[in-house]
């Protein structure tokens, strides 16, 4: 893809914003390693080799006679039996941390939350899961949902703003009012609600938020659809026959991006802290499952193991932070007092 000379002024004065440029690659760097969460820290070796043959327990099940032991069910790879037989007759490539988000440390010698470890470097929590697998698994999981959010509320919002923009008259004057209605419904009632009839999980939880969040960006993509209406260039296309959907997506909606891909960072942000705040309270994901806003509420539950609650303080205020600075990085970039010159 070639880059127009405007694109090419715009990412100089991002690089040129050292701050937003390396925190880009570092939270892409830690997204990428959370990805791969499963090779990181699991409770199960990434490959065995038995017998003169390959297995790869992080993908699939094996019965535990599978490495001659006496039952169908399948393996334990903690259980001292198993490792021994598989020390037998081969060798296992276990991951870096021995523990995925859901398993308990039973030898930890000591009452839960344990301290840090050489077995658990962040401690464990007070079910004796380690931090430091909850916390790379609730990393992935929090990342993937603020993505999903924004993406979703910014395909609609953008859409909203457009048509509510472009058309005016009778159709802005009724989308104003329906935004005012629904910006004041309560939000946090109707989560209390819906986790009282359902049981939360990712996409309710992204459907509700999403219900509330799609307007964050309508505001801007009206004003400029509003401000774009009346160019020569559009009144131009009208009068040529041009389908107002054509205009709307090839003459208006360039516009109206910059403004939405300077505010996405932000919103992204707001999007975890979303899931994070309601994690917190118990709103958000079902019990046991990886997430931020869990390690920060065990962190609250038990001051006597201050690793709990500032593990959970760092890692959100350094994402947050991360976040913010490729937000105004993406804001200078699109800056016009900086890009022209």
């Amino acid at each position: 893809m070639t880059l127009t000379p405007l694109d090419r002024r715009r990412l100089d004065a991002f690089r040129r914003n050292r701050r937003g440029f390396w925190s880009l690659w570092i939270f892409l760097a830690v997204f990428g390693l959370t990805l791969a969460a499963e090779l990181i820290a699991n409770d199960r070796p990434i490959v065995v080799g038995y017998d003169g043959a390959l297995y790869f327990p992080v993908a699939k099940d094996y019965p535990e006679v599978t490495f001659g032991g006496d039952f169908l069910t399948y393996a334990d790879y903690r259980d001292p039996y198993i490792v021994a037989k598989i020390d037998e007759k081969g060798w296992a490539l276990w991951p870096p941390v021995r523990f995925d988000y859901k398993t308990i440390n039973y030898d930890a010698g000591r009452p839960h939350p344990a301290p840090p470890s050489a077995a658990n470097p962040l401690g464990t929590d007070d079910h004796g899961r380690d931090v430091l697998a909850r916390l790379i698994y609730g990393l992935r999981l929090s990342i993937a949902f603020g993505l999903a959010l924004t993406l979703v509320s910014t395909v609609i919002g953008v859409a909203a703003g457009a048509v509510q923009g472009y058309f005016g008259g009778r159709v802005d004057l009724v989308f104003q009012r329906f935004l005012e209605i629904w910006g004041g419904l309560p939000e946090l009632l109707i989560l209390i609600i819906v986790a009282s009839i359902i049981t939360p999980g990712f996409w309710s939880l992204l459907l509700v938020l999403v219900a509330f969040s799609w307007t964050n960006l309508v505001g801007v993509v009206r004003a400029e659809f509003l401000r774009a209406r009346n160019f020569d260039y559009v009144r131009a296309a009208r009068s040529l026959g041009m389908a107002d959907s054509r205009i709307m997506i090839r003459h208006v909606l360039p516009n109206a991006m910059v403004a939405t891909l300077t505010f996405m960072p932000f919103i992204l942000n707001s999007s975890i802290v979303s899931l994070t705040a309601l994690d917190f309270l118990g709103l958000g994901l079902p019990p046991g499952s990886a997430s931020l806003g869990d390690l920060l509420r065990q962190g609250k539950d038990n001051l006597q193991a201050p690793w709990l609650g500032l593990t959970g303080f760092i890692v959100v205020a350094t994402l947050l932070s991360l976040l913010v600075f490729v937000g105004e990085a993406v804001r200078d970039a699109f800056d016009p007092r900086k890009t022209n010159g």
